[in-house]
């Protein structure tokens, strides 16, 4: 992506986007030079352990150079509970693995899931995807939102 002072095109970036929920944990993937985002999989691992040994396992498979994790706000922009806990979620990120960690404002991505899949079953992966898509189009437009971590 053009770096906005020289107009130099930047190094594409590898990206890994989580949509974290207690119970599970939807991963994308994505490529800043394509910003397209694709769902990856979805953590469903009960114990933290377990859900940190398959982060673990992403990471050093894909290699990212960022990770966007999903900022669950409510409709009025306000934080909440989950806030709390996917704020926690990146700064475990940061602080285990040295990624850099961008937030994104979540607010309806699982609606949005829901109807590019056609139906009312969550699909966490594809909710990540788009959060990752969120934070590509904020970066392609110049409005890069950091809720950073």
């Amino acid at each position: 992506m053009p770096d906005t002072l020289t107009g130099a095109v930047s190094q594409p970036e590898t990206v890994l986007a989580f949509d974290f929920g207690t119970r599970r944990i939807g991963v994308a993937i994505g490529n800043s030079l394509t910003a397209a985002a694709r769902p990856l999989c979805i953590i469903e691992e009960t114990t933290r352990a377990g859900r940190f040994a398959r982060i673990e396992a992403l990471l050093t498979e894909w290699q990212p150079d960022l990770c966007v994790v999903g900022l669950p706000l409510t409709l009025d922009g306000e934080e909440q509970l989950a806030s709390v806990h996917s704020r926690r979620f990146a700064n475990q990120l940061h602080g285990r693995y040295g990624m850099r960690v961008v937030l994104v404002d979540e607010r309806n991505s699982s609606l949005e899931a829901q109807s590019l899949q056609g139906h009312h079953a969550p699909d966490d992966a594809l909710a990540a995807a788009v959060i990752l898509q969120r934070h590509f189009d904020a970066a392609s437009s110049g409005f890069l939102l950091n809720l950073s971590a």
